[in-house]
């Protein structure tokens, strides 16, 4: 593996990060009001991956989205099978923001609806009426998922587990509570940041572990999960923000 810039010092642990100052409109504003070509292949790699597998199925599922901060596009991918989906996220200000996108969730989220609606499973009905009677904001840590009884048919995990700790360790645990959460059989979609040094949201410094790459992503699932496309996205178009090599999308299905 390639050292960090942190491997000489105390790694940055989830703890020690003042989540509730996290700022979802700044984030958003860098990230997702005008849909990037990175976040268009993996809307369409996770609706290809979900339809897939579920093409066909009655809309009864249980789906999780881990850490889902301000972000709708991996909930609205679970949408045409899920009655409901926990949208799990620790911010206080990340679970307000949740809150205020149900009754009537941001035009700027329809781009992404449209690349879903290539398939013919996201098609047919109103996604916003859905998303407001599925979606339920539950404020909670990845980490106590790996002491959770309840088990969900359908999850989601996106540039969480690398991206709010230092710790390698944390970070191959996280993945792992995510994992514990999920039904045998049940179809997941999770997403990393390659060697990431860290991010800005607004005037703060937020950690990530370094030390992922497509091997330790592949070795942190194995065991768990059956994986049915694992893709790296590197060239210098796919960056969104400076401090990483690349992003890896992995969808899958929980072992039996």
């Amino acid at each position: 593996m390639t050292s960090g810039p942190h491997t000489a010092e105390q790694p940055t642990l989830n703890k020690d990060v003042p989540w509730d100052s996290f700022d979802p409109g700044a984030y958003i504003g860098n990230n997702y009001l005008d849909m990037k070509t990175v976040d268009e292949e993996i809307v369409s790699r996770v609706r290809d991956h979900f339809s897939g597998r579920l093409r066909g199925s009655d809309r009864v599922l249980s789906g999780i989205d881990v850490g889902a901060g301000p972000n709708l596009y991996p909930s609205l991918a679970m949408l045409p099978w899920c009655e409901n989906i926990t949208l799990l996220e620790w911010s206080a200000n990340n679970i307000r923001y949740l809150e205020g996108q149900r009754p009537d969730y941001d035009g700027h989220w329809e781009q992404f609806w449209k690349v879903l609606r290539e398939d013919r499973e996201y098609r047919g009905f109103d996604s916003r009426a859905f998303f407001r009677k599925a979606a339920v904001p539950v404020q909670g840590s990845l980490f106590d998922l790996c002491r959770a009884d309840t088990r969900w048919d359908i999850g989601t995990m996106f540039f969480v587990a690398e991206s709010i700790t230092e710790s390698l360790d944390e970070f191959r645990r996280g993945v792992g509570c995510f994992m514990h959460v999920l039904k045998p059989g049940a179809p997941f979609a999770a997403a990393f940041m390659e060697h990431s040094e860290g991010y800005r949201v607004g005037d703060l410094e937020f950690p990530a572990t370094y030390d992922i790459d497509l091997a330790e992503v592949c070795a942190a699932l194995e065991g768990f999960a059956h994986l049915d496309d694992v893709h790296r996205m590197a060239d210098v178009g796919h960056l969104v923000r400076h401090g990483h090599t690349g992003m890896i999308l992995v969808c899958g299905r929980r072992k039996e």
